[in-house]
């Protein structure tokens, strides 16, 4: 089966997003952006202008009787590369980030099924070809909206002034190298790791590493305490979101705070609200206790 050619990603992206865009397969959702400090953060917050035309696209597809996961098979105007034996890359069809990815299981496997050695190693393909931020939701809880599996990917900086990424100011000087540790300012669950930024272009290696680490993690949160066979269900959903840079998992307990749903790219310090008063409602409890009280408080 075909497989990603070197140094290819970054221009197929580029490539396929024109042709979607213009032939209208590609879908973007108009946002507004503000950022709200919070305990040390500047979280970027996306306001949404319209969602019209997501829920009038799934509503039909329901009405039709189409399909039920939108990967099987996958719309051939979205698909950006063969990745490996096991997974694609496409186009997220409707992006709030441009040049949205998704990492997507060739075969049906269930979202909350562990993620393999495979699901990592067409990550850090990914990952290998440019500087970018992946995420995983596990399960519904954790803000995944489809159940056929799928990784994420978008690129880095996710502003164009400040931090990379709005959550790292907290993460400076924290840990070994290779050592799980816990952020103390931040006030919910979760297990973090530093890696060592080299180790992105030696694909095997940094696979096996980080599938490690991510076994070591779910034990470490509490979940999948027994973690064999591999093929297994996890024992409760959570989000992971690397970079080339570093590694974090966080168990969930909800998926909303009151309407606001909250994904993996929350835990980063990006939140995506629907209207105006859900933004007011992020202001007045405060973007922190919205991610404290939709996964474990310490």
């Amino acid at each position: 089966m075909e497989k990603l050619e070197r140094g290819t990603l970054w221009d197929k992206t580029l490539e396929r997003t024109e042709h979607a865009l213009n032939i209208g397969a590609l879908k973007p959702i108009t946002t507004e952006s503000m950022l709200i400090n919070d305990s040390g953060v500047d979280f970027l917050v996306r306001i949404i202008s319209s969602l019209t035309r997501k829920a009038e696209e799934k509503w039909r597809g329901e009405e039709h009787g189409e399909r039920k996961t939108p990967f099987l098979p996958y719309e051939e105007e979205l698909f950006v590369s063969h990745i490996s034996d096991t997974h694609v890359c496409l186009l997220n069809k409707f992006n709030v980030i441009d040049h949205h990815l998704l990492i997507v299981t060739r075969l049906f496997e269930d979202q909350e099924m562990l993620l393999t050695m495979q699901d990592f190693e067409a990550i850090w393909t990914c990952m290998a070809e440019f500087e970018g931020l992946a995420f995983y939701n596990g399960g519904k809880a954790a803000g995944a909206s489809q159940r056929h599996k799928h990784l994420q990917m978008i690129p880095m900086p996710m502003m164009e002034n400040g931090p990379k990424v709005p959550i790292e100011p907290l993460f400076v000087g924290a840990g070994l190298e290779g050592d799980l540790f816990r952020i103390p300012a931040l006030p919910f669950v979760h297990s973090y790791v530093r890696l060592a930024p080299d180790l992105a272009g030696d694909i095997p290696r940094v696979t096996r590493l980080t599938f490690s680490f991510y076994r070591s993690m779910l034990e470490e949160v509490g979940l999948n305490r027994v973690i064999e066979p591999e093929q297994m269900r996890q024992s409760g959903p959570y989000n992971l979101i690397l970079t080339r840079e570093w590694m974090m998992l966080v168990p969930r307990s909800v998926e909303f705070y009151e309407s606001i749903s909250i994904n993996a790219l929350g835990f980063v310090g990006a939140l995506l609200v629907q209207n105006r008063q859900q933004l007011q409602l992020v202001k007045r409890c405060g973007a922190m206790s919205v991610l404290k009280q939709t996964a474990i408080a310490e």
